[in-house]
């Protein structure tokens, strides 16, 4: 039995869902997402809830439970909240700032980095070492944050490098003479 699969997804007040056959559509102020889901689980909206439970006993329709159940609770939470991604900088000269709809990094390399900002998703720096990556949609929220991370991923002697802000790099001792 799936734990989370079996918890229905509250929608709160000013969120509508429509199922239509395997189909998923969540509107709320942040945005419209829809989700189609495989043939291994059924979606049904009860009241003020949606839940999703499997159509037979096999190990991908189980899989496929608590998966559905997910990416319905994502749709909802993104619709309603959105996501959030916070990132550091860490390193002498490294630095961030957004000019226009492009992300201007300064990563110790013999150029800057410019990353284009992608559709659907806001990238603010508070300070010049942070960086925050918002929107409704939780999968492209973390492959942008992935994405500008991979740059200048933290290395383990000094910690210099672009990390989330929750991350616990994994430090190494230098040489010893």
């Amino acid at each position: 039995m799936s734990r989370i699969g079996k918890k229905p997804v509250e929608l709160p007040s000013g969120v509508t869902a429509t199922i239509s056959g395997q189909t998923v559509e969540v509107k709320g102020p942040k945005g419209t997402h829809s989700f189609t889901a495989t043939d291994d689980v059924t979606i049904v909206q009860e009241d003020n809830a949606i839940t999703v439970t499997p159509r037979g006993k096999s190990k991908r329709a189980r899989q496929q439970w608590g998966m559905s159940r997910t990416m319905v609770a994502n749709m909802v939470k993104g619709s309603t909240d959105g996501f959030k991604r916070e990132l550091e900088i860490n390193g002498v000269g490294y630095r961030a700032a957004v000019q226009g709809n492009v992300l201007k990094l300064n990563l110790g390399y013999s150029h800057d980095v410019d990353f284009p900002i992608p559709e659907g998703v806001t990238i603010t720096t508070p300070k010049q070492t942070e960086i925050v990556v918002e929107g409704s949609d939780a999968q492209l929220v973390g492959q942008v944050a992935a994405n500008i991370r991979e740059w200048r991923a933290p290395e383990p002697y000094k910690g210099k490098g672009i990390k989330y802000k929750d991350e616990y790099i994994f430090r190494k001792e230098g040489k010893k003479k």
